[in-house]
């Protein structure tokens, strides 16, 4: 089993009716990618959809994803294409509940945002993340 030093949120960097399949079409053709983006995706209703096993590692932080479970939202995006906090109520508690669960699992995993890496420029999850959910 990989050693995992840190659970990861993100958001898709999309509006909220993207769909998982256009999420993984564009990972496959635009960006060359063998393997998701993430390992979880919350879609707006709140289901939890698993991308890939936790045992291999996904696309979400550059560089660090040998150590990284990455959980995403579908959303991110206004309806103007801007960056902001899209998450639905169902979103909210469906990452809530997964992110207990791989705390649980990885008791000494640190919970942030994209974002809160060093060097990391975007704006994902658009919400602070190791501030949300610090208590857990």
């Amino acid at each position: 089993m990989r050693k995992i030093t840190h659970i990861v949120v993100h958001c898709t960097g999309t509006e909220a009716s993207a769909t998982i399949e256009g999420i993984k079409r564009y990972w496959k053709d635009v960006l060359g990618w063998e393997y998701p983006g993430y390992h979880f995706i919350v879609k707006p209703d709140g289901e939890i959809v698993q991308l890939l096993d936790i045992s291999i590692p996904s696309n979400g932080v550059k560089g660090r994803n040998s150590t990284l479970i990455n959980v995403c939202y579908i959303g991110g995006l206004n309806s103007l294409k801007q960056h902001k906090d899209t998450r639905t109520p169902q979103q909210k508690q469906s990452l809530l509940i997964k992110l207990k669960q791989l705390k649980s699992q990885f008791t000494t995993a640190i919970i942030q945002g994209h974002r809160d890496f060093p060097g990391v420029t975007k704006s994902c999850p658009c919400f602070d993340a190791k501030l949300e959910y610090a208590s857990l």
